[in-house]
């Protein structure tokens, strides 16, 4: 009985880590997609040129 709920107690945590993993990918792609788009249309700097669109 104990062999068969640590099984089943690993494949729930198993299985909890792949939908966290995935959820992680998910918002990596939407961080992703907005740096790029910033990147893309960050406003003209002094002298017309293109300036940094991060504030650091």
């Amino acid at each position: 009985m104990v062999p068969l709920l640590l099984v089943l107690l690993l494949a729930l945590i198993l299985f909890g880590a792949g939908f966290a993993v995935e959820i992680l990918w998910w918002i990596a792609a939407i961080v992703l997609v907005v740096w790029v788009v910033g990147f893309l249309v960050r406003p003209a700097g002094h002298g017309g040129t293109r300036g940094r669109w991060y504030r650091w």
